[in-house]
């Protein structure tokens, strides 16, 4: 009677024994499960900042870079037109006193050299103009590209954190799988042992 007795305390204190180690192994499996979650997550969160804040900055610089060269190209335009009908009203002016001054034999061919001076002026102007038109219209596809870049850039980043992500939490579900199959395998070593 006192061997089966003593038996029986044996036995109750190896159950014991491998409750405790299997309480111990699935702490340190749970801790460890935290650990990488944490790590993740705050791997995820800095890179969803860093690309939050490169795509405002490139969005902000974009945008102020159009806004100064719409500004200026919109004053180069105007500059340019206010000088040129400057001149072409100056030019008429004086071509009109210079030819009142001209006797009535040659007041033709004045007026035909002005109409000719007035001429090459509207030319002068409707080059320029379509100049600036070109380079406004070029300046604009630039601006419309590089938004277009940015926001690939955006997706090709959203895309790389949604599979890092991925892949972080199958890692976590893999190590957690693992820790509990090691929890097993210990619990039916336990149990053959006892055995």
């Amino acid at each position: 009677m006192r061997t089966f007795w003593k038996h029986l305390i044996i036995v109750n204190n190896e159950k014991y024994r491998e409750a405790v180690q299997i309480t111990k192994l699935v702490v340190v499996v749970a801790v460890v499960v935290v650990k990488v979650v944490v790590v993740v997550a705050v791997v995820v969160v800095k890179v969803v900042v860093v690309v939050v804040v490169v795509v405002v900055v490139v969005v902000v610089v974009v945008v102020v870079v159009v806004a100064v060269v719409g500004l200026l190209l919109v004053v180069v335009v105007v500059v340019v037109v206010v000088v040129v009908v400057v001149v072409v009203v100056v030019r008429v002016i004086s071509n009109s006193s210079s030819s009142s001054s001209y006797k009535s034999s040659s007041s033709s061919s004045s007026s035909s050299s002005s109409s000719s001076c007035c001429c090459s002026s509207v030319v002068v102007v409707a080059i320029v103009v379509v100049r600036v038109v070109v380079i406004i219209v070029v300046v604009e596809v630039a601006a419309a590209v590089v938004v277009e870049v940015v926001v690939v850039v955006v997706v090709v980043v959203a895309v790389v954190v949604v599979v890092v992500v991925v892949v972080g939490l199958v890692v976590v579900v893999a190590v957690v799988v693992g820790l509990i199959d090691l929890c097993y395998f210990y619990r039916r070593h336990y149990k053959t042992k006892l055995q």
